[in-house]
């Protein structure tokens, strides 16, 4: 038997993903495994000239994020809920931020809550700055690193998987996010690269971050004293009891263990945010959170578009902090997206924006500030430069860092658990990622692929952090996020494309021509509904009903006066109007023209539906002389013409006596002259 048909049976994998993407990821782990100086050699070749000679790009797209997601919030577009029109979400609000949190930002915050901060006061191209400036700096860029720009990328994606999901009734698929120029072809060969893709992207960044981040938890260890030293007998320990947990949390559910889990670690990190703040400089933090939140504000746009051009001196910092930042944000997008969008079902747009770009960011903003910070005041005041001299030793410099509080080997414990239970629930979700991509969402998996997803990555990330190849790994997911970005601005045209259909669908009204329908004639009205016509049929309504209409109404106006001509035109488009001449206004005219529309597939394929032969069909449309749009009037009678003639006449009259409405009526005036 294939193994491809083996999958089909025996699983939900759909073999069209799966399959190249296990080839590639098993390539790409072998490469950097057996040749880890080699392949990082070449890696880093092509990501420095990436970063320094497509910075900008790097700059420009995450600014269309950043607008395109404000835009969406002051629109009419954000009243759109994710889902049907009543649906209700899923999570309560507490837990689904706690969910949002542990996905997205999750360990970074315990790895870089000291060394980012600590890493900008005292960069080298900083260094004629005083001591409060590069403070002040350390704070900004910490800000702007991990606050509404980095939570614009993962929202892009999130919107967009959770619109087209929920909206649309698609699967939870990046390839969703193109129904509106692919539409049915999602489904095809397109759809299966575009998912291998995104599961490859999630697997190499989940599998860099378990890996570094046992580093991280194996120096913590060792520093408490827990186990003698970080060798990698320990780290295998760490992974099994990690994946362990995450490959039961995942098994579980999104409602059971990964939100709980989510639930627990965000309440424990509150706990040692508020340690920190109540123990540490708190007149001076809750200061200088309130002045770096008015330095962000104020500096938004400026940092936003900022490429440092003109400053040589600070580029290399540039590529190394921002630029990879972004970079690994965007590589991060697919896994972490496509989590929230799971989580996201019934809220509204507007509600999601601000949700995921504001509260993630001001508690970034809090946790950054408070850790940071103290570090930075326990270095100028207390530790006489020993953080600063820590400063490349970022896996035990959190740990150091607590030396300077009371209870330190509670901290530490505290801090470990943390970190510990942030690799979990990024593992389980993640896990629970993956199953979704490489089986296109299927509502039902065997717990099988669970653990068989939680097993590889535990057996590659080891196999890699014992060759050395993580740094390879790192890197090439790095360089993917370029092509990933262009994908990301094409998720956003096609939301936008989706959003005009969706609002112009749900506001359309009923046709012009039904406004006054009675009962009288609704057998002949239902027969014209169910017909599609051809050019020659609306011809012949525009010669039998609409012209002898206008004549009635031109004869009519004749006996009050007013001269009214009738023109039928024959040429392609057909036509019919009548036309009353002014002198010192602009002319009146209601014309009727034969217009092509086209009817969509589905209409004409679908059986319980009238019958249609044609993929196009002809309808008889107003036009105005003053170029206003004009509407569908194929169901009048040839009284119901002269009455929406009239009634068009009068408006004409209305606005002509009015004064203020002479630039418009007076055009005449304006061509004689």
């Amino acid at each position: 038997m294939k193994l491809s048909n083996l999958l089909k049976l025996k699983s939900t994998f759909v073999s069209g993903i799966i399959l190249p993407s296990l080839i590639f990821i098993l390539g790409i782990t072998f490469l950097s495994s057996f040749f880890p100086l080699r392949a990082n050699y070449y890696l880093n070749i092509l990501k420095t000239f990436l970063f320094e000679n497509m910075n900008w790009l790097y700059v420009m797209v995450v600014t269309i994020f950043v607008i395109f997601l404000l835009f969406l919030v002051l629109s009419k577009y954000g009243s759109i809920r994710l889902g049907a029109n009543d649906s209700k979400p899923e999570f309560s609000f507490f837990s689904w931020i706690s969910m949002l949190f542990a996905a997205g930002m999750g360990i970074g915050l315990m790895y870089f809550s000291v060394a980012e901060p600590m890493s900008h006061y005292t960069d080298p191209s900083v260094s004629g700055l005083s001591a409060v400036a590069r403070a002040k700096d350390a704070q900004l860029y910490t800000f702007f690193h991990w606050g509404i720009h980095a939570w614009a990328i993962y929202g892009v994606v999130g919107l967009s998987l959770a619109y087209f999901t929920y909206r649309y009734k698609l699967p939870l698929s990046l390839r969703s996010c193109f129904y509106p120029i692919l539409k049915d072809k999602i489904q095809g060969r397109a759809g299966d690269i575009v998912d291998m893709f995104a599961l490859c992207s999630t697997f190499f960044g989940i599998t860099t971050t378990l890996g570094f981040g046992v580093v991280q938890l194996c120096a913590g260890l060792v520093h408490l004293g827990i186990i003698p030293e970080s060798n990698f007998l320990y780290q295998v320990i760490i992974v099994v009891v990690i994946m362990t947990i995450a490959i039961l949390s995942a098994t579980s559910g999104v409602t059971k263990g990964v939100k709980i889990l989510s639930q627990i670690n965000i309440i424990a990190a509150l706990v040692l945010m508020l340690f920190v703040l109540i123990l540490g400089p708190t007149t001076f933090l809750l200061g200088t959170f309130s002045e770096g939140l008015g330095e962000y504000i104020n500096a938004f746009f400026h940092l936003t578009f900022n490429t440092h051009a003109h400053e040589p001196g600070r580029q290399q910092w540039f590529f190394n902090w921002t630029i990879l930042y972004w970079a690994w944000w965007i590589s991060w997008s697919p896994y972490v997206g496509i989590f929230i969008a799971k989580i996201s079902k019934g809220r509204t747009i507007r509600e999601f924006i601000s949700a995921v770009l504001i509260i993630p960011s001001v508690f970034n903003f809090m946790w950054m500030t408070i850790f940071g910070n103290s570090a930075i005041w326990i270095d100028q005041h207390e530790a006489h430069g020993a953080l600063s001299a820590m400063v490349s030793d970022t896996d035990v410099l959190l740990f150091k860092f607590f030396e300077f509080f009371p209870f330190q080997q509670i901290t530490n414990i505290l801090s470990i658990f943390i970190i510990f239970i942030f690799f979990v629930t990024s593992a389980d979700s993640g896990i629970y990622v993956m199953n979704s991509i490489s089986s296109n969402n299927a509502p039902r998996s065997p717990k099988w692929q669970y653990i068989f997803w939680g097993v590889l990555l535990a057996i590659l990330a080891l196999v890699l952090l014992n060759a050395g190849g993580l740094k390879s790994l790192q890197t090439m997911t790095l360089i993917t996020a370029l092509p990933f970005s262009i994908i990301m601005l094409l998720f956003c045209y096609c939301l936008m494309k989706a959003l005009t259909i969706d609002t112009e669908y749900h506001a359309r009204e009923f046709s012009h021509s039904t406004n006054n329908w009675s009962g009288e004639y609704w057998k002949e009205r239902l027969g014209r509904i169910l017909s599609y016509k051809d050019r020659n049929t609306i011809d012949a309504y525009l010669k039998n009903t609409v012209f002898p209409a206008f004549q009635e109404l031109a004869e009519e106006f004749g006996s009050k006066g007013i001269v009214a001509t009738v023109n039928l035109k024959s040429e392609s488009p057909s036509s019919v109007e009548i036309e009353i001449k002014h002198d010192a206004m602009t002319d009146f005219r209601y014309g009727v023209k034969s217009q092509l529309e086209k009817i969509s597939d589905f209409l004409r394929e679908e059986e319980n539906a009238p019958e249609i032969g044609t993929m196009k069909t002809h309808v008889p449309m107003t036009y105005f002389g003053d170029e206003r749009e004009g509407y569908d009037i194929q169901y009048f009678t040839k009284n119901e013409i002269i009455s929406d003639v009239l009634k068009q006449y009068e408006r004409f009259l209305s606005l002509s006596s009015d004064e203020k409405n002479a630039i418009f009526i007076g055009s005449n005036l304006k061509d004689q002259g």
